[in-house]
């Protein structure tokens, strides 16, 4: 079943008299429980399809079907609504709030959402995704106090608070050493294998890129190869 369906996606951006394509004619269709790699250089338009994608932004012409339903066209406000929903971001800079303990970080999101439940839910839920990320001990640490592999980790349990149907990861690894990317990845791997959610990493390193199922070539707003698939022995055992 596809979870996202892309048709002839279009982003035109105007600069004063200047009209500046950036996706041209993208169409990819992503099925639910994919983990796949959007790989492109600096200034192949891979971030601006992922912010279509995270309900960010919306192109300029074409339709997005997101579990069957096409949200190309809705307000700013109902884009708003179906990422607190259904959508989770990790960024490479993490985006953690300062002088707040990594338990207040990860449950801010659900501060945003029209869902029903009490401060203790709130907790038991954030502390057990903080401890599948391994960081229980660091529960009432601030980020200051915290390794750059352990802040990005929180940034993934922040992200599945609200158990997203998809997870947008946007360069995650690009502040963090070789070892603790590989850990990195590897939770991804895991998340994606054991809980079946929907994974879209977004990268130019095709070490990185190679941890994913799939791997979707962008290149001057245009889909290359999207059916690259890397083979096991380049994978991180789960």
């Amino acid at each position: 079943m596809n979870l996202i369906e892309l048709q002839a996606i279009y982003k035109t951006y105007h600069v004063g008299e200047i009209d500046v394509p950036v996706l041209k004619g993208i169409s990819l269709s992503v099925d639910q429980g994919e983990f796949v790699a959007l790989m492109g250089a600096s200034g192949s338009g891979k971030s601006t399809l992922m912010n279509i994608l995270g309900c960010l932004d919306r192109p300029t012409s074409g339709r997005y079907f997101f579990e069957g339903r096409e949200i190309s066209t809705l307000s700013a406000d109902d884009r708003a609504l179906l990422r607190n929903h259904k959508i989770g971001f990790v960024f490479q800079n993490f985006n953690l709030l300062p002088r707040t303990t990594v338990l207040e970080n990860v449950i801010l999101p659900l501060t945003y959402t029209n869902e029903p439940i009490t401060d203790r839910e709130a907790k038991h839920r954030a502390m057990e995704l903080i401890k599948r990320v391994g960081l229980a001990d660091r529960a009432h640490h601030e980020p200051s106090q915290l390794s750059g592999g352990q802040q990005q980790r929180v940034a993934i349990a922040r992200a599945l608070i609200n158990r997203p149907s998809l997870l947008l990861a946007d360069e995650p690894t690009g502040n963090l050493d070789s070892h603790t990317s590989q850990e990195v990845l590897a939770m991804f791997e895991q998340l994606n294998h054991e809980k079946g959610i929907t994974i879209i990493l977004v990268t130019h390193d095709p070490n990185v890129a190679r941890h994913a199922k799939r791997i979707i070539y962008i290149s001057d707003g245009v889909i290359g190869n999207s059916d690259f698939r890397p083979s096991d022995s380049g994978r991180v055992a789960i």
